[in-house]
């Protein structure tokens, strides 16, 4: 080993890569004066301890506390982080010079060639090799790094002196040697505070590094006044501890803004997460209670009632559901830009609680849909189900009312014994009486049967008022079949009578036959006449009319038969006039007298004219409701083509490559900005609908489209627009987020298109393959199954534009990770495996340093204190690697 020769100081230098031994003559003041060693003890002593403290252990005297090379090591260890092999703990000579050749060794790996410096000098305790070592160390690993301009470590760090204290008056450092000692010092305090004491100035300096900077106080302010020559290595090291706690401070600040940039992300994910939550639970909340009123098909009684549940629903399909469209599009939305916004951080995706999926409200909205479907054409038929029960409850109380009025009495007048005292005159009278009676009997058996078929109809139609149908039918009936035994035992009595009596009077006979029948027919022409009726079309009313038209043609034929009666009735009266017949002119075989044909025919003429005022009513309102379909059809037929275009046209700009998205996305507004204008034709045709609806017209042969299918296109396509512009909104912020140009966006369009074999913005497995394959990928199986799980995690069997953008953006851009957080963590946690509250509220910004403290779990590993915290774990959790 080569010796050190005496009176050669030996300074450690760095050139060409390699740490050697630089001799210099001593300068002769400094032989005389030994004022570097005391200078460098200090210095040199202080730097170590400053990271022995570390491993919770100090120096007392430089060239003793390491002679037996443990704490040497020790040091080693603490400023490298590396394990250094293990030391020997005997305390023999060779002991530590193994100890201490272990250190060597370990120095000369790191590049540093050690010349004239052995391991027995060490152990020996000789000062200035155990000084030239520890100056080497502090070469190597506080001052090497050092480089500002691509100079040398000294020449960087003088130049980083320079330049931090270049803002200042009267700073002017040339050298390591006085100028920190005369002006860098000096004037740092000077700056502060505006003192003049040199040695006060220098103390308060190290005071205020020691205190706020952590740099122990390694230099005398009376050896730097008044020195010539200070110890330029005591100067350098000393000067290097503001360096690296200055790079520190700065690496600190860089990782502080990183992590509030995780977490601003963070929570503003986490802000979107809960604002779906909650409108997802509104939505579903107002589908839950509206499905049942929509389910709800208990009839109502009469047609007012029935009126106003679809009034009520005309204001939920005008007022109540259309905000409810919006709030579902805009829920869709707002999912996907947040696992956009997830994926482009490279957060887990947000999986919403438990029922809240896109695909459960869908299934919500689908059952809502279904029940509206259900619930519109119940009303529909129930309301004509009523119309028609209406109808026949009115008819049915007119056949009835005229019933009871012509059975009113009957049942007297057949008890009655009046044959008994009558001549024979008389009982033919009243047989011939009761044969009209019979006809007349027979004539209304229809009518009973009407009656009873049209109560059975009001029964089976489920009528409210069923029972006091059911109960004015069966007294009819009862009655009906009373008449019918009583009039059998009457012509029994009279026939048995019959042989007593010859004569009877042929013109009361023949008056009686013809009287009751064309009675009858005035009373059912009068019945005709004021029936109520039903049309929905101007054919139907235009039957009525025609029916009507014949009706009256026959009216001149009717006319002739009532004189023809009437003239039997004056050649009775005649008859009695000429003969003098001793009894009324009155005939004795019929109640219909001559005075009800002629009041029943004036009846009949009065009522024809209204029938045909009432007919032609009927005939203007078919016309005005004719007029309604087509009106409704014209603008239908032409609003569902306009439909059916925008969204073909909608689908061309999805899959077409035109230019940048951005030019896209403004054709998509402008489409969007034209479907908006376009709402009043739907607003106006929803109108003639309402009227449609009020005039109860159910059928449109003018057209194919009802409403129903316009309000599910108009909802299809403001839903297509808003989901299309959200996925060119999500290809931008794809695209800037991931740092991809137009070009490559348009290339990935132009691959897409051109593997879309179907044309239907998919691609299936095979598609995909070959789509890679182009684009230069080398597929083996197991990565082509990797990459699958991510593009079509599902197993859908296909690929959306969208995870194949995804894909490529992943494969191309760089993203924040889990292991760059918690780097940034491990920096301000000064290298500990935990983070304290403090440092991180001394680090971030108040929020996000209580964001943090909240969340992050305690931390239980080597070395815990209290109120240590885990950022590794938190870390892990921001990109769903763990759980907390």
């Amino acid at each position: 080993m080569n010796q050190v020769e005496p009176g050669v100081q030996y300074n450690y230098v760095y050139e060409d890569d390699e740490y050697m031994i630089q001799e210099e003559e001593w300068d002769r003041d400094l032989l005389l004066d030994p004022a570097w060693e005391k200078q460098q003890r200090k210095t040199f002593t202080a730097w170590c301890n400053s990271h022995l403290r570390k491993a919770g252990t100090q120096i007392e005297n430089i060239e003793e506390d390491f002679r037996n090379g443990l704490k040497l090591m020790l040091l080693l260890e603490v400023i490298s982080g590396e394990r250094l092999p293990k030391p020997d703990r005997g305390k023999m000579r060779f002991h530590k010079i193994a100890n201490v050749n272990k250190a060597l060794d370990y120095i000369a790996s790191k590049g540093v060639k050690l010349v004239s410096i052995g391991a027995e000098e060490i152990v020996d305790g000789n000062v200035k090799m155990t000084l030239g070592m520890i100056w080497t160390i502090i070469l190597r690993f506080a001052i090497q790094d050092i480089s500002v301009e691509e100079t040398s470590a000294k020449e960087g760090l003088l130049l980083w002196c320079q330049r931090k204290t270049a803002p200042y008056r009267n700073v002017n450092i040339q050298n390591f040697h006085t100028s920190p000692i005369q002006n860098y010092f000096k004037k740092l305090v000077l700056l502060f505070f505006m003192q003049d004491d040199p040695i006060g100035n220098i103390n308060l300096a190290m005071e205020i590094a020691e205190k706020h900077l952590d740099i122990p106080k390694m230099l005398d302010a009376e050896d730097l006044v008044y020195t010539a020559r200070p110890d330029e290595r005591a100067i350098m090291t000393y000067v290097s501890c503001y360096y690296h706690a200055f790079a520190g401070a700065q690496k600190a600040e860089t990782a502080a803004n990183r992590i509030c940039k995780v977490l601003a992300v963070n929570q503003e994910n986490e802000r979107l997460m809960e604002e779906y939550e909650r409108l997802a639970s509104e939505l579903l909340e107002w589908i839950r209670r509206t499905i049942p009123w929509l389910e709800n098909r208990t009839p109502e009684k009469t047609m007012q009632a029935m009126q106003k549940k679809l009034e009520d629903f005309r204001d939920y399909r005008r007022k109540h559901k259309p905000p409810k469209v919006q709030e579902k599009c805009q829920l869709e939305i707002n999912f996907n830009t947040l696992q956009t916004k997830l994926r482009i951080s490279n957060r887990p995706a947000f999986m919403p609680s438990e029922g809240k999926m896109v695909s459960d409200i869908a299934g919500a909205w689908q059952r809502l849909e279904q029940a509206e479907k259900g619930y519109e054409e119940w009303l529909l038929n129930e309301i004509r189900r009523l119309e028609r029960v209406e109808h026949l409850a009115e008819k049915f109380r007119q056949k009835a009312s005229t019933h009871e009025t012509w059975a009113y009495g009957k049942e007297q007048i057949l008890l009655q014994k009046d044959y008994e005292s009558a001549s024979l005159t008389e009982v033919r009278a009243l047989l011939r009486k009761h044969e009209a009676f019979e006809s007349d009997l027979a004539a209304h058996q229809d009518r009973v049967e009407q009656i009873a078929a049209i109560a059975q109809e009001l029964n089976e139609l489920d009528y409210h008022d069923a029972v006091n149908v059911n109960d004015r039918c069966q007294k009819i009936c009862d009655q009906w079949d009373r008449l019918g035994t009583l009039t059998q035992k009457r012509r029994e009595a009279l026939e048995r009578t019959e042989k007593l009596l010859e004569t009877i009077d042929q013109l009361h006979l023949e008056f009686a036959k013809r009287a009751a029948p064309f009675n009858n027919w005035m009373e059912g022409a009068m019945e005709d006449l004021q029936d109520m009726f039903i049309v929905h079309s101007i054919e139907e009313i235009q039957s009525l009319i025609t029916a009507h038209e014949q009706f009256k043609a026959t009216l001149p034929e009717a006319d002739g038969e009532r004189q023809s009666i009437l003239a039997i009735q004056n050649e009775v009266e005649k008859v009695i006039q000429s003969y003098n017949i001793r009894i009324s002119s009155s005939n004795p075989y019929s109640t219909v007298t001559v005075d009800d044909i002629r009041a029943k025919w004036d009846k009949v003429k009065q009522l024809v004219p209204i029938r045909d005022q009432s007919l032609q009513e009927e005939l203007a309102r078919q016309h005005a409701n004719e007029r309604l379909r087509r009106q409704f059809a014209a603008q239908a037929n032409a609003i569902g083509p306009w439909i059916q275009n925008k969204m073909e046209e909608i689908a061309r700009s999805s899959i077409q490559i035109t230019g940048a998205l951005e030019d896209q996305m403004n054709q998509l507004k402008q489409y969007e900005h034209n479907i908006i204008n376009y709402k009043n034709n739907i607003d106006k045709l929803e109108g003639d609908h309402q009227l449609i609806q009020e005039a109860l017209v159910f059928d449109n042969k003018h057209t194919n489209y009802t409403m129903e299918h316009i309000r599910v296109g108009w909802e299809l396509l403001l839903t297509t627009i808003a989901r299309t512009i959200n996925e060119v909104e999500t290809q931008i912020l794809t695209r800037d987020a991931k740092g991809i140009t137009q070009e490559q966006m348009n290339e990935f369009r132009a691959s897409f298109n051109h593997f879309d074999r179907r044309k239907n913005g998919l691609m299936d497995h095979e598609d995909f393959r070959a789509c890679l394959i182009s684009m230069g990928y080398d597929l083996g199986e197991a990565e082509f199954a990797r990459i699958m799980t991510l593009v079509d995690p599902n197993g859908q069997g296909t690929v959306t534009f969208q995870s194949f953008i995804d894909f490529m953006t992943r494969e191309t851009a760089d993203t924040d990770t889990a292991e760059q957080v918690i780097a940034s963590f491990r920096i301000l946690a000064s290298d500990k495996p935990y983070i304290l509250a403090e440092e991180l509220r001394r680090e971030l910004p108040p929020d996000q340093a209580q964001y943090c403290i909240k969340r992050m779990p305690a931390y239980s590993g080597p070395g815990s204190v209290p109120g240590a915290l885990d950022y590794t774990a938190f870390s892990s959790a921001l990109y769903g690697e763990s759980d907390l």
